[in-house]
């Protein structure tokens, strides 16, 4: 069996209903958790700083969030005409240009804080094991669905003010998500690691734009 059709039918399996409607349970309850494990830090936000803060404070679950919205708009889809690029809209490809950059960047990045913690000494435990595998899941999920995207340009150039705003309030304004205290020195080098991860999942939304185009154009 060639390589090629071994690959539509993984993904004829993973876009199929059932799959669909358990990654949207499983990513919506971990969206919830997300929020609650945030729950310390948007107190004292809430407390203590502007209220226009808050919504810069959680990040993995916010990317999860829009990822869980995304699979609504493929489900829907999916009940109407198929799985595709029908139903553009601005909203819907907000939503999954947001989806798809944040969660690569987001998940990337408390991989690498979790392991530079362990490489600087910090004792690992089950839940770094569970986050770990949990933000890499979220990174791959939603490259896997790339392809079933709708956005645009201008799509990616508002996610792109809004994760470059983020990371302006993460190290300018002192609310990134709580590090361990052996990362805390590094805080620079980390800011500049972010940012950089921000241009890459930027990078590669452009590059979806790039693969859809070449695909429409061999249809």
């Amino acid at each position: 069996m060639s390589q090629s059709i071994l690959w539509y039918r993984g993904m004829a399996l993973l876009t199929s209903r059932p799959v669909l409607w358990l990654l949207f349970a499983v990513n919506a309850l971990g969206t919830v958790y997300g929020y609650y494990w945030y729950k310390g830090q948007l107190e004292e936000t809430y407390l203590y700083e502007p209220l226009w803060y808050l919504p810069f404070v959680p990040d993995s679950p916010t990317a999860s969030l829009f990822f869980t919205l995304t699979l609504i708009y493929l489900l829907v889809a999916d009940r109407n005409k198929g799985l595709g690029l029908g139903k553009r809209s601005v909203l819907r490809g907000f939503v999954e240009a947001f989806g798809l950059i944040t969660s690569v960047k987001y998940g990337i990045w408390a991989v690498a804080m979790i392991w530079s913690g362990y490489a600087m000494g910090d004792t690992i435990v089950w839940q770094d094991w569970m986050l770990t595998l949990s933000h890499l899941g979220m990174a791959l999920e939603v490259l896997l669905f790339a392809a079933y995207t709708t956005y645009s340009v201008s799509s990616i150039v508002l996610v792109a003010i809004w994760i470059y705003a983020n990371d302006w309030m993460d190290y300018e304004q002192g609310i990134f998500p709580r590090l361990s205290e052996v990362l805390l020195p590094h805080l620079d080098s980390i800011q500049w690691f972010t940012i950089g991860l921000s241009t890459i999942s930027i990078a590669i939304a452009f590059s979806v734009l790039q693969f859809q185009k070449h695909r429409r154009s061999r249809v």
